[in-house]
């Protein structure tokens, strides 16, 4: 969830920083009491529900001048505060409150709020902070999907009855045409559903189909860090290399790379942060094709802490791993991805395709905009125009299933590879290029990606043997649909 993203460029910083799990790792146990607290802090949260369920941007400033404190307001400008909040309620339908959710062991400054959402029926998280005034203020909103609450008992369900449960929630969200994108859920090497909604191009009116190419987003860092540990595999290079072996002194000076691993890369703790930066927001997309061209967005970027010592999500990071690639192959990332990931795992509609040129069934992506006549508004001119190590890439629902399959199956890496790229390495629910989660669903791998217009989400339930591929072209648009197939899977007995 942490890298699934709305709105402008800086907005998606602010929401990544919002986005939090409403349980940490770590956390065994939890409880939910549905008694609504009273006193002044029921009330701020009595308030920021009716807010939430208004939408309205008027009623949203208001809250956040009157109910929050400065310093929380002063965490980024006032539009990009309702951008946040309107999305919420777009994306919801609206909340209502079920209970609030107290951990072990205890999370004291925090107020976790659990509600269920108008739209898909989910559970959602406000992770709140308050001030230590006698008339307390809200200094610290997050807004997060939750786990189902202690008090609700959920039958278990047989494969059949999933599929059936799965079948008709999709037939709810797409009678309601609040879904744009497409759905693929498999148990081995078995498709059991597709599913297709809403428009590729607004513009033209052109539907979604199942085989519709829409961006990945961050996804693309999974074909990335298979791709090195197939170098490693091969004794090309270690994942202990520090990058100065590999990236000379016109990218980064070598007292930055010299103390960075390729493993630091891989497991986004290498302190470095995002090309997504002023340079790029100024500069025609145009310029940035091939690898190298981004060299001015990246020049200045400097560990934030040292490296190993923790994690940050880094697409600078993820990005360097692809020029690490050209040094060690002598070949250009983007053909060797083809020629060593996508290709021999049969992916034939997946590539960093240049949004400069005419390719066939390709979604555009679309984030809401009530202050224009066609409420939408396209991210050509927002996103790159091509793809790279670090994400912008185009895929299927059907090619992310070749692309699973062929990872479980030894196709592209060996299994102690694998171990490798599915191992939490640093406490964060992250292992090399892979999410990493265990809950009732057992243990689930993929990554997820996020943009305005776009979120892609691919899991892989390792101890279930299924795999969910879910791609939108709309803001968020992923995240609830897959959350929810997550949740009934985690049903299963």
């Amino acid at each position: 969830m942490l890298h699934k993203k709305i709105g402008t460029v800086f907005f998606c910083l602010i929401l990544a920083i919002c986005l939090v799990w409403a349980q940490q790792p770590g956390e065994i146990s939890y409880h939910d009491d549905p008694a609504f607290p009273e006193g002044p802090r029921g009330d701020l949260i009595r308030s920021l529900i009716d807010t939430i369920n208004t939408g309205g941007p008027a009623r949203i400033q208001h809250f956040l001048e009157e109910k929050c404190t400065e310093s929380f307001r002063n965490f980024a400008p006032m539009e990009q505060h309702l951008q946040v909040f309107r999305q919420f309620f777009w994306r919801t339908g609206g909340v209502e409150f079920h209970s609030i959710r107290t951990y072990k062991p205890e999370r004291p400054q925090d107020t976790v709020v659990i509600l269920q959402d108008r739209n898909y029926g989910s559970w959602q998280a406000f992770v709140l902070g308050f001030s230590a005034d006698n008339i307390p203020l809200i200094s610290r909103i997050a807004f997060s999907t939750a786990r189902t609450p202690t008090d609700i008992e959920e039958p278990a369900l047989d494969e059949t009855g999933l599929i059936r449960e799965i079948k008709s929630f999709l037939d709810r969200i797409c009678e309601k045409n609040i879904f744009s994108g497409t759905v693929l859920v498999a148990k081995g090497d078995n498709i059991l559903l597709t599913r297709a909604n809403g428009e590729a191009s607004k513009r033209f009116h052109a539907p979604n189909n199942i085989d519709t190419k829409f961006n990945l987003g961050s996804m693309n860092k999974m074909f990335t860090s298979t791709a090195i540990v197939q170098l490693a595999e091969k004794g090309i290079l270690s994942l202990q290399d520090p990058i100065s072996k590999y990236i000379d002194e016109s990218w980064l000076p070598k007292d930055v790379t010299s103390n960075i691993t390729i493993h630091h890369l891989l497991t986004h703790t290498s302190g470095l942060g995002s090309y997504f930066n002023d340079t790029y927001n100024k500069t025609s997309r145009q310029q940035f094709i091939e690898l190298d061209d981004y060299k001015p967005l990246i020049k200045d970027d400097r560990p934030a802490f040292e490296p190993g010592e923790r994690f940050l999500y880094s697409n600078t990071g993820m990005f360097l791993l692809g020029v690490v690639i050209e040094k060690a192959t002598g070949e250009n990332y983007y053909t060797y991805i083809r020629n060593h990931i996508t290709g021999p795992a049969g992916m034939e509609n997946t590539d960093c395709y240049r949004m400069d040129y005419p390719v066939e069934n390709l979604a555009i992506g679309y984030s809401p905009d009530p202050g224009n006549p066609w409420g939408w508004q396209n991210n050509i001119y927002k996103h790159v125009l091509r793809g790279g190590p670090a994400g912008g890439g185009f895929s299927t629902v059907k090619d992310l299933f070749r692309f699973a399959r062929a990872l479980v199956e030894g196709k592209l890496v060996s299994q102690e590879s694998l171990k490798i790229l599915w191992t939490d390495q640093a406490g964060s629910n992250y292992g090399c290029g892979f999410s990493v989660e265990t809950g009732a669903a057992g243990k689930v791998v993929g990554h997820g990606g996020g943009f305005p217009g776009i979120s892609s989400n691919l899991d892989i339930f390792l101890d279930k043997d299924f795999m969910v591929a879910v791609m939108s072209n709309i803001d968020g648009g992923a995240i609830p649909v897959s959350g929810k197939i997550q949740q009934l899977i985690g049903r299963l007995k």
